[in-house]
């Protein structure tokens, strides 16, 4: 699986995948006509590149198809992360939603926050996001729940994540005056705020 930055040739796919996805997973956790009014935004996206392009878009690539997609905003909101029906279960969510975190953490973002889906929940939550709020959201005359749920973002998770601890990397940690410096082997300070 490779992941990279949308296109604008993808915009089809992309909608195609999104409404197949809603239809298929989550009629688990939505009754039909729920799900044909939350589908019915694949049309909807046919129109929106600009918005693909002015959020920070990835897509996963498997077995030369796209497989999934996942956005999120300079705020941290991450809008949306979708998975082909029939490649779920593969780590492509986990790829993609790692990626967009880390894209987060470049901003110096201390957050990510998304609005969850019923089915998404469970993911999320895994992840380490917690619910803030439990919502019911208006849609084409029906009333869909979500969740919003938020992550405080780490800038050393991921290192935590693979198991290296701080020696393996010569890092001493050290603090002072209500901070905590990190240093590295090379002797340079890192600010953990």
């Amino acid at each position: 699986m490779d992941l990279r930055r949308y296109r604008t040739e993808d915009l089809p796919a992309l909608s195609r995948l999104f409404g197949e996805t809603v239809r298929r997973v989550n009629i688990r956790d939505y009754t039909p006509a729920q799900v044909e009014a939350w589908a019915a935004g694949e049309a909807d996206l046919l129109a929106r590149d600009d918005w693909f392009r002015r959020l920070y878009t990835l897509v996963a690539e498997a077995d030369g198809q796209i497989a999934g997609y996942g956005n999120v905003d300079g705020t941290g909101y991450l809008d949306h992360l979708f998975v082909r029906w029939d490649c779920q279960g593969r780590g492509i969510a986990t790829a993609l939603c790692d990626a967009l975190e880390e894209h987060c953490r470049d901003l110096g973002l201390d957050a990510v926050t998304v609005h969850a889906s019923k089915t998404a929940l469970p993911f999320f939550l895994h992840r380490g996001y917690r619910v803030e709020r439990e919502q019911q959201v208006p849609l084409r005359g029906q009333t869909l729940t979500n969740y919003a749920m938020r992550k405080e973002l780490r800038r050393y998770e991921m290192r935590e994540k693979l198991g290296i601890r701080n020696e393996e990397l010569g890092i001493s940690v050290s603090g002072g005056a209500g901070r905590i410096g990190i240093a590295a082997a090379g002797g340079s300070v890192i600010p953990n705020s």
